[in-house]
This record gives C-alpha cells, structure tokens and sequence, in this order.
C-alpha cells in the first residue's frame, strides 16, 4: 500500500491514479479535508487527513494500514506567507521531509519517492541536462533552492538509513488540474484560449512569452505515469532521476500543435532574443524503469483541450 503526499494535487491525483491502474492500493495523506478529492471519486483510494509535519498523526497512518511505499509531493513551502517569520517557515518545510523519513523508517518501508524540479539546474546552459552535472548553489527562487536542501538531504539520510530516497527531478508538468495560468510557462494558458476561443490571457506569467522560448514539457499524465515507474520498479540504480520529456517545446511548437485541434487559434507572441535550449536527459529513467512518454505535444494539447472544454478550468 502506497501512502501519497500532496496526492490531491496537480501532479500528485495523476500519480495516484497512474499507481491503482497499476494494481497499487493508495491512502492520500491530505492536510485540509478526509474526502476523497472530486478528481479521484473514481478509484478506491482511502484518504487520511493530516498534516505531513505532524509526525504523531502521520505515525498514526502506519498504525492504520500496511504502508509498503510512499511517494512525497506535498509543497511545504519553505518561505513566510503572512507576514510570519521565514525561519519557522524554513523550519517547517524541512520538518515536513524529515517527517517522512521517519516514517519511513519506523515503518520500514525501503523507498520514498520526493519531487524535486528541472529548476534545480539553473537557467541558461544548453542541454541535454544530465543527473550528472553539477548543481549551482546560487539562490534564484524558493522552490529550486530548496529543492537542493531536500536532495541533499535525500543523500545523506539514504546513506545513514535503510530508506532508498529517490529525488525525481520533474521537468515543466502541464495538463489536466494544473495551475491557470501557470506563472513559468505559457503552454497552459495557450491550452486554455484556445478551449475557450478566446485570445490567450498571458499576463499572469512572471515574464512575457516568446514564440521561442523553449522548455522540456512533459504531459502530466506521463509524469504521474514515471513517478509511479519509479516507486514500483524492483530496483533502482541511481538517487536522482530526471523525469522529463527528453526534448526541449518552443511555445511556436505548442501552437502549432494546438492548430492540429482547433485550426482557426490566433496568437501573437513576439520572437525573443536567441537562447539556448535546455531539455533533460532521460537515460537513466527510461533503461532503469522502461519509461517513454505516451503524449507527444500534439496528443497533450488535444487531450488537455478536450478536458478543458468539458468545463474544467483547473
């Protein structure tokens, strides 16, 4: 029985349903409500509400079911919201991890799956970007920075314990349940307008889209699809894997995929300066779990379109 964190989430309910299709049995670890989220009202999924830093109460869920494997996506962010003290915030996102650790040992299970993200390579180097290449400590957001603090932990405690910790670095995740607009790249928002038939809204993103800007985009279906490859499959020889389409999406590449589903979308994005692409090498994941992706983009934008035109705005 696999326990899932954050798996009411985005990437998190496709990971659950990718693991039940599969044969797993999942138990949600779910901080806000016991409910079965909408979403997953279709599986026979058990759900427990806690807190993920409330060691107690997560104990308690090993006292409930036989936990044989956990896969950890819930974000405590490691950052004050409220005006509170970023050190109890840094505190608290870092107690979170650990928790999970200790649960996992106190319940021996022998592997914890964690996200980490493509952002912890940084921006501005080419690709293929490997598990292999160094990471630079510099800070540029939150959520990368932290990322490095969790797998390097991931390292340390998988050395010092009998938990496997396994770090799946997941590359930009659109699709179906994901952020509108998503505030790093333009594909969802794309998606969206043409759904609609309406010009696409990208003032929500932190920069201003280019016909060719460029980003390893995986459909989020796959990526739950390789998170749950990386908790089933027997043996695993590496701590990091990049989980990822192996190829780098210009936003030209998304709308033109896009006009395959609806040919009358319009868009004006501008051409930016040359940059290099950045993409992540699969190697590792595809010869230790046989992973390949399933949606190339133009099967992602029709399926993501179709979803959104049902009425689903998230």
């Amino acid at each position: 029985m696999i326990l899932v964190t954050g798996g009411a989430g985005f990437i998190g309910s496709h990971t659950v349903r990718s693991l039940v299709e599969a044969g797993e049995e999942c138990v949600l670890l779910q901080r806000r409500t016991p409910e079965v989220p909408p979403q997953l009202a279709d599986l026979p999924v058990h759900v427990v509400q806690a807190d993920v830093g409330d060691l107690e109460a997560v104990l308690a869920v090993g006292r409930r079911f036989p936990i044989t494997g956990i896969v950890h996506l819930a974000v405590a962010l490691p950052w004050a919201t409220d005006g509170g003290d970023p050190v109890d915030a840094t505190s608290t996102a870092i107690e979170a991890f650990l928790t999970i650790v200790r649960a996992a040992e106190a319940w021996k299970v022998p592997r914890v799956v964690t996200a980490s993200t493509i952002g912890v390579y940084g921006f501005g180097g080419a690709g293929p970007l490997s598990e292999d290449d160094p990471i630079s400590f510099r800070h540029v957001h939150a959520i990368p920075t932290f990322k490095k603090i969790a797998e390097l932990l991931a390292l340390h405690l998988s050395d010092q314990t009998d938990v496997q910790i396994v770090s799946a670095r997941i590359s930009g995740t659109w699709g179906p349940g994901g952020h509108q607009p998503d505030p790093f790249f333009a594909a969802p928002s794309l998606a969206l307008g043409a759904a609609r038939g309406t010009t696409p809204d990208v003032s929500g993103l932190a920069a201003p889209p280019h016909r060719n800007d460029a980003l390893d985009l995986l459909y989020v279906k796959d990526t739950g699809r390789a998170l749950a490859l990386l908790m089933r499959t027997p043996e695993l020889r590496h701590p990091t894997y990049n989980v990822a389409s192996g190829r780098a999406t210009s936003n030209a590449d998304v709308v033109e995929a896009i006009r395959t589903v609806v040919p009358d979308f319009a868009v004006d994005l501008p051409v930016g300066p040359d940059q290099p692409q950045q993409w992540l090498d699969t190697t590792r994941l595809r010869e230790d779990t046989g992973f390949t992706p399933e949606y190339d983009t133009a099967a992602a934008a029709a399926d993501y379109i179709a979803w959104l035109r049902a009425g689903n705005e998230r």
